[in-house]
């Protein structure tokens, strides 16, 4: 692994400041691979953050999150906005590294500066989320991104992560496939911002639509104040029903702002992203009193029945203090 001296993180996050795909890419490329100054690359990033509006894009497989996340970044910019997109795919089974690609995902947009497209190995990790997302997402607020769209590789029930990580969580569904129960079953139907059932003009979209409509209606969201998640329409594919949602996506965000909801959301985000962090470090330490360590000893005296699981617990939490 480089040492940390052989990065310049005062002069990547310049060039990523001044829009720089190159740059960008080296500062996630550090995320991905937990480089030890990452921890540099954060502290320079951080003055710069907390300005993108994370728009989170989840939904089954098969139900057109690509061509979704391609015609709003084709929106995005006809407002002259930077775009960032992290997409997270499945990983290979064989290298670890995401099996669908930003060339072949956007091609449209792969020669705009304006927008930054990566893919992202999920890695198997069960919320179909990368686990370097987050800090991810914090260089692509850093470099000066507008908006970043994030793209779930959608695994069913851990879906939800992503309402955990973005500002406006996007659910998508398309008629025939069941989505409406499935949302239900899975419990999108309380993340979820913004409903499109997408690919809108096959047989169903209409009785979809009602359907989440219905199930909305049965929920908490009908109190006074709260907000009611409004249900589109789109055939992405022809870009048909783009200005509903974009103008679905501004009214949450101003809803968001007007009630501070905006703000509780990037801490309650933030919170996580802290916790995550300092997690990891335990483990690193604990790994260190592993094998043949205090661990171990403490594991054995638990398997003998000389000790409880709890007095072992806080004997190996005292050791790591």
């Amino acid at each position: 692994m480089r040492s940390r001296r052989e990065v310049d993180v005062a002069s990547l996050v310049g060039q990523a400041r001044e829009g720089s795909p190159r740059a960008v890419a080296r500062l996630v490329s550090l995320v991905e691979n937990a480089h030890p100054a990452l921890r540099e690359v954060m502290a320079a990033l951080a003055p710069h953050t907390g300005h993108a509006h994370v728009i989170g894009l989840t939904g089954s497989p098969g139900v057109g999150k690509s061509t979704t996340s391609s015609m709003l970044v084709r929106a995005l910019r006809a407002r002259d906005l930077r775009v960032g997109v992290l997409a997270v795919d499945p990983s290979s089974p064989f290298s670890g590294g995401a099996l669908l690609g930003d060339r072949i995902r956007m091609a449209d947009h792969a020669l705009d500066p304006e927008v930054y497209i990566r893919s992202m190995a999920s890695r198997g990790h069960l919320g179909g989320l990368a686990w370097a997302t987050p800090q991810a997402l914090r260089v692509l607020d850093g470099a000066g991104c507008d908006v970043v769209l994030v793209e779930t590789v959608g695994v069913g029930q851990s879906e939800v992560e992503i309402a955990g990580l973005a500002d406006t969580t996007v659910v998508l569904l398309a008629p025939g496939m069941g989505d409406g129960v499935q949302a239900a079953k899975a419990g999108i139907l309380e993340v979820g911002d913004v409903f499109v059932v997408n690919k809108a003009d096959r047989d169903g979209a209409d009785a979809t639509a009602r359907e989440i409509r219905h199930m909305i209606s049965l929920g908490d969201r009908s109190e006074p104040g709260l907000w009611r998640p409004p249900v589109v329409k789109t055939v992405a594919e022809r870009h048909e029903g783009v200005e509903e949602v974009m103008a679905a996506l501004d009214k949450h965000r101003g809803w968001m702002e007007e009630r501070g909801e905006l703000r509780r959301r990037r801490v309650r985000r933030a919170a996580e992203e802290v916790r995550a962090i300092a997690l990891e470090r335990l483990r690193a330490r604990m790994g260190d009193l592993g094998e043949g360590g205090r661990l171990e000893q403490l594991a054995t005296a638990v398997a003998d029945g000389q000790r409880d699981a709890y007095a072992a617990a806080d004997e190996l939490v005292a050791a790591l203090a």
